[in-house]
């Protein structure tokens, strides 16, 4: 290992809890790039980033040498270009393994990724690449295109750069490395608000850490061994839990982590075989899928010891967990909190929305609070608000360092000292966790956060919308399904071709994901004195808005678009 590398502040050895188990001391490391060091001094040889046979451009693993070879090569291509501490560069590459290569070169310079979503249109892509300030974009062949569109659509186009090329456009602003610790900023991940507009959250290496040690380190049910596991996640990268939590998971535990592109039902059983997988990330929606389709002889054959996810129906837990032998572990998080919960020791309480308990472990995981809406705590059993914060001395540790930009936003989120997670949940007497739902005017589909706000800006922006109303709508596959509730004009296209023109205004602005599955249109909308719309009195208590007369089911027109 040559050029960049700097020596551990301290290192796990042979004498050290690394030998019997993951690196579970956030102190050992003061960044992510140092815990790569470590690992590589440990495990350099072994597998760390395996492919599978949709990704052509991974033909067989690399190893923690191999990566570090890779990491090394572009800290001199970035250096060179004058990039150093305080830069952002933004990665639209889709999953691919430069991805992390990237990741660890940049945070040996003491900088930063702004990781982008490639579902994205042209102005959200330019709106997170203005507000991010990035300086740079590296893009794989196939969004190519997307970047300089996006960067067309600048006021201050950035640079865009090829994946491998052997020099990089100069940097606006030449830099320096600098000195890099815990608090230094190693992403900036982009998640939906209610205001509408996502909102930047700063990630430091010290959150990185935190969240690879309540992985690697977690114990239990959650039995990660050293050196031995091969955990397939096929998550985006743009997304915590694939970019951040199973990745330094992975790397304090000597493991190897498998890319894939995406969750394909169909291969998927052939994917995990082929690739030797013994730990599988999911959502709520692919055991949904999995167990619609026909037995298959290679479901049988994985060598899958657990699952890690979120959002499984609890009608279709046990029988998941029946037919393909493995057990799917239940966890809670979000990008601002990092690490949350998981279910590590029975009873896991399966076929209810249970997602672990406090450990209380001071200093490293986090107190919670459930209040209703005066703030006051709730009695056991009670239906609160969560609210959390580090156990010890600082309540912010290893959580996200605040929202770029919009110190009020972090401000009211950490209102008293405790994080407000805007997520309803009710405490057992055992100390388990129940998910109720979702406070915030946020829709959960697929894994993906959805601003319900944002999409009625658009909606409302249509000159044949007099009132718009979005929220979530129960949806069998994939959790919940995007509702817009639209009051039109009276001159307006027959209803059936009206929808379908709404859709079509909204997927050409919005990512797809994004556009509304049904939509439902209404004479009128409740609203309030000050004419907020009352959305709890929109439908009567018991009535599924997608069984009414006036209803339209858009969903087998939401299919990402190539751009």
């Amino acid at each position: 290992m040559a050029d960049g590398q700097r020596a551990c502040k301290t290192m796990c050895n042979k004498d050290s809890v690394m030998e019997t188990r993951a690196c579970s001391d956030v102190s050992a490391y003061i960044s992510v790039y140092d815990a790569f060091l470590g690992a590589c001094s440990k495990w350099g040889d072994a597998p760390f980033i395996g492919g599978t046979s949709r990704l052509t451009h991974m033909a067989q693993d690399l190893t923690f040498g191999d990566v570090a070879k890779l990491v090394d090569e572009r800290i001199g291509v970035l250096r060179q270009a004058g990039y150093g501490a305080a830069n952002r560069v933004a990665l639209l590459l889709g999953n691919r393994p430069e991805h992390f290569v990237y990741l660890l070169a940049c945070n040996a310079l003491g900088m930063s990724i702004v990781p982008l979503n490639p579902d994205l249109t042209t102005p959200e892509l330019a709106y997170v690449l203005s507000h991010s300030e990035a300086g740079l974009v590296i893009c794989s062949d196939e969004y190519r295109e997307q970047a300089l569109a996006a960067a067309a659509a600048m006021d201050v186009p950035v640079p865009i750069a090829e994946l491998h090329c052997a020099a990089l456009p100069p940097a606006l602003q030449r830099s320096s490395p600098g000195s890099v610790m815990l608090s230094t900023e190693a992403s900036l991940l982009y998640t939906s608000g209610t205001t509408g507009k996502p909102k930047g959250c700063i990630i430091s290496n010290e959150y990185y850490l935190y969240l690879g040690v309540f992985y690697a380190g977690c114990g239990g049910l959650v039995d990660v061994r050293p050196g031995s596991e091969r955990i397939l996640n096929p998550l985006p990268l743009f997304h915590q839990n694939a970019g951040i939590f199973s990745f330094m998971g992975a790397m304090l535990s000597g493991s190897c982590i498998i890319m894939t592109d995406r969750f394909h039902a169909s291969t998927w059983w052939q994917e995990v075989v082929e690739t030797r997988a013994t730990i599988i990330h999911y959502l709520g929606v692919m055991p949904a899928i999995l167990l619609k389709l026909p037995f298959a002889e290679l479901e049988a054959r994985h060598h899958v010891r657990f699952g890690v996810g979120a959002g499984v129906e609890p009608t279709q837990h046990g029988l998941f967990e029946d037919r393909f032998g493995f057990p799917l572990l239940e966890l809670w998080g979000m990008t601002e909190t990092g690490g949350g919960f998981m279910i590590d020791t029975e009873p896991r309480q399966v076929g209810t929305r249970a997602v672990g308990r406090p450990r209380g472990v001071s200093g490293r995981d986090l107190e919670i609070r459930l209040v209703d809406e005066s703030g006051n705590d709730v009695q056991q059993g009670a239906i609160g608000e969560l609210l959390v914060r580090r156990s010890g001395p600082d309540p912010g540790r290893g959580l996200f360092s605040g929202y770029l930009k919009d110190p009020s936003a972090t401000d009211e989120a950490w209102k008293g000292g405790w994080f407000h997670t805007g997520d309803a949940f009710w405490q057992d007497d055992t100390g388990m966790l129940h998910f109720a739902e979702r406070k915030k005017n946020i829709i959960r589909r697929s894994g993906e956060n959805i601003a319900a706000m944002e999409i009625e800006a658009t909606l409302q922006a249509h000159p044949k919308v007099l009132r718009v109303a979005v929220m979530a709508v129960h949806d069998e596959v994939r959790g919940e399904e995007v509702l817009a509730c639209v009051v039109h004009a009276v001159e307006s296209s027959p209803e059936g071709a009206l929808a379908d023109e709404l859709f079509q205004w909204c997927i050409e602005r919005l990512a797809y994901y994004k556009a509304p599955g049904w939509m439902v249109f209404l004479e009128d909308l409740p609203s309030t004195s000050t004419q907020k719309v009352q959305k709890t009195r929109i439908f009567p208590a018991g009535i599924d808005p997608r069984h009414h007369p006036r209803a339209f089911d858009l969903r087998d027109r939401k299919k990402r678009v190539v751009r």
